[in-house]
């Protein structure tokens, strides 16, 4: 025994160590992609970091009519290094009247779910991902139901289907007439639940906490984002939330159309952002609390704000992952991200 005991305990510290590599590559790494050559290029730069491609990409109407197409390129580039490819269906600008007469049509209903099926089939998509937004609390049931309804049908045909829901912390709207209207409007129609139940999984979109409706902010600071997290955990399984992270930073200033003048926000890319922050001779602060990078400067006597995510605001994001045993995260968007990020994130071997 006490010869073997040394063999004994390199095999298990070996093996220790393999499972904990083989399970730091299991969290499942879903990147959006646009039409824009950034974008494409970002992916075809570091496809080795990613598991899961989602072109925004394909449009639904009120009929059922289903239209759009994703960059070949991007579909060679997924096929070539055995990455998945789940194309996005959005309603078009989030068009809200035009989603709620889907809901009220189950023969538009039944086209759609037959034309997305039909195209996943054709170019070989594992599946496809909802991202209805703006979408009513009253078209809560009719939602849910038409998702259900694509689940069943995806499923019988070998796709898988998940969706992206706007975040909430609670069922109740909040103090403020704000945080009503958006609760009405964008938040509270998911039933996080059903859906994580009919579907693969939910890309949980935990980023805009602040926009350019709101004061400034950041875009996803982490106590609200473990917020958010414990609520949807009360009803969802964590091996079916994919936790969303921004790339993209925030831009707020003095805006000015007309007679029209008011504070406003706009997403920037990092370049952008980091551009900025040179160009007003900036230095990046450290919100030690929200866990996020931030500017202030002033042009012609005026705060400028900029909330910045880069790669030390990604990785107490990373750690919310880790820490609830999440299915991964789901990433908006390439193309506008710190190029840092990648050298925290593992390559995936393929």
């Amino acid at each position: 025994m006490k010869v073997r005991r040394p063999w004994f305990f390199l095999f298990f510290i070996l093996f220790m160590f393999s499972f904990s590599k083989v399970s730091a590559q299991k969290m499942e790494t879903l990147f959006y992609v646009v039409d824009s050559e950034d974008s494409v290029q970002s992916c075809r730069k570091n496809v080795g970091s990613i598991s899961l491609i989602a072109p925004q990409t394909y449009k639904l109407d009120e009929h059922g009519v289903l239209w759009g197409s994703a960059d070949p390129r991007i579909i060679e580039l997924a096929k070539k290094n055995g990455v998945k490819v789940m194309p996005l269906v959005v309603n078009p600008g989030f068009n809200q009247a035009m989603f709620h007469k889907l809901l009220l049509d189950p023969q538009a209903q039944s086209i759609a779910i037959r034309s997305m099926v039909e195209e996943c089939k054709r170019q070989g998509y594992s599946g496809m991902q909802f991202d209805f937004e703006n979408v009513p609390v009253t078209d809560k049931d009719a939602f849910t139901g038409f998702y259900q309804l694509a689940a069943e049908a995806f499923h019988s045909s070998g796709l898988a289907i998940s969706i992206a829901v706007v975040p909430r912390t609670s069922d109740f709207p909040g103090s403020t007439d704000y945080s009503k209207w958006i609760f009405e409007n964008w938040r509270g129609v998911y039933d996080y639940k059903a859906l994580s139940k009919a579907g693969d999984f939910i890309s949980l979109m935990t980023y805009d906490q602040h926009t350019h409706r709101t004061t400034p902010g950041p875009v996803a600071g982490i106590p609200w984002m473990e917020a958010v997290l414990q609520f949807v955990l009360t009803e969802v399984a964590p091996e079916k939330i994919s936790l969303g992270i921004p790339l993209y930073s925030e831009y707020w200033y003095p805006y000015a159309q007309g007679d029209q003048v008011h504070a406003w926000g706009r997403s920037a890319s990092f370049l952008e952002a980091k551009g900025l922050a040179d160009r007003f001779k900036a230095g990046i602060q450290w919100d030690d609390r929200e866990k996020t990078s931030w500017v202030v400067y002033q042009r012609d006597g005026l705060n400028e704000y900029l909330y910045v995510e880069d790669a030390k605001s990604l990785q107490p994001k990373l750690d919310l992952v880790k820490k609830y045993k999440l299915r991964g995260f789901s990433a908006w968007r390439l193309g506008q991200e710190d190029p840092q990020i990648w050298s925290l994130l593992p390559n995936l071997g393929r």
